[in-house]
């Protein structure tokens, strides 16, 4: 496993503690692999989810150190969104 998946599965299960988020996600970080999120917190796995997120490694640390805000990454093209949208505005609220 990646070094840029370890940290992010420590940032996401930080933003997330304590159930802020209902549903599951999936988070691809291109060229790195992929993360889900759902109610046992964040973890590197490549699973069915209700939403996918995908974007490359700068984006996400961007994302999840709040210098690059979700809903701005996804209108720039910078952060794709495949299935659930309110799944990923929920998410987005609670990384945001």
């Amino acid at each position: 496993m990646s070094d840029v998946i370890d940290q992010a599965v420590s940032a996401l299960n930080e933003k997330v503690s304590g159930g802020a988020f209902d549903g599951s996600a999936k988070f691809v970080i291109e060229g790195e692999g992929a993360i889900m999120l759902d109610s046992d917190g964040a973890r590197a796995a490549d699973e069915a989810a209700d939403v996918t997120m995908t974007a490359d490694t700068d984006t996400f640390r961007g994302i999840l150190d709040g210098s690059v805000n979700p809903t701005s990454a996804f209108m720039s093209g910078q952060l794709t969104v495949d299935g659930d949208m309110g799944a990923a505005m929920r998410l987005a609220s609670v990384l945001g």
